[in-house]
């Protein structure tokens, strides 16, 4: 079975960007994301991959916009959440793996919802400023498998808890 995985950090407040940026600075949950993404797929929407800036490496990077012309120089460009699906399971396969990730933002992550089978949440322990949010998380949908408090590191601005949830 694939599992459809959320990637995704998280304030107190629901906040997951302002401005098409992230609204702090965490090194050590930067790290922990590229250890779950490398070499999995990662579906996101344009306006993710054009905060990027570039490409993931090691992973195949799979771009959702409505815009048909879109150009995204290292992605696969795709018009649904579907089709991004679709596109991330056939390479996952090919690649020999499970998983499939799905990085942001927040409409994407809405839309996308129903299809999650597993939540990897950094929980930010602040209300922050923004403009983009994420669902609150229901215990009746999602059971945690596993999680794990984390100090702030020197490069972190705020302590975190890591937690992993399945679908119920």
């Amino acid at each position: 079975m694939m599992i459809v995985s959320f990637v995704v950090a998280v304030s107190a407040n629901g906040v997951i960007g302002s401005e098409n940026a992230m609204p702090w600075r965490l090194s050590t949950d930067l790290q922990r994301f590229k250890k779950l993404t490398l070499g999995k797929p990662v579906i996101m929407g344009r306006k993710t991959w054009q905060s990027l800036g570039r490409p993931l490496p090691g992973r195949t990077n799979i771009v959702i916009t409505r815009d048909a012309s879109y150009k995204a120089d290292g992605a696969v460009v795709v018009p649904t959440i579907a089709a991004g699906l679709e596109a991330g399971i056939a390479a996952a396969l090919q690649a020999g793996i499970d998983e499939v990730c799905i990085i942001g933002g927040a409409q994407i992550y809405a839309q996308a919802m129903e299809q999650a089978t597993r939540l990897h949440v950094t929980h930010i322990n602040a209300e922050i400023d923004g403009d983009a949010f994420f669902s609150p998380i229901s215990a009746q949908d999602w059971q945690i498998i596993s999680e794990e408090n984390v100090p702030a590191g020197e490069k972190d601005n705020y302590a975190t808890r890591y937690v992993v949830y399945e679908r119920r």
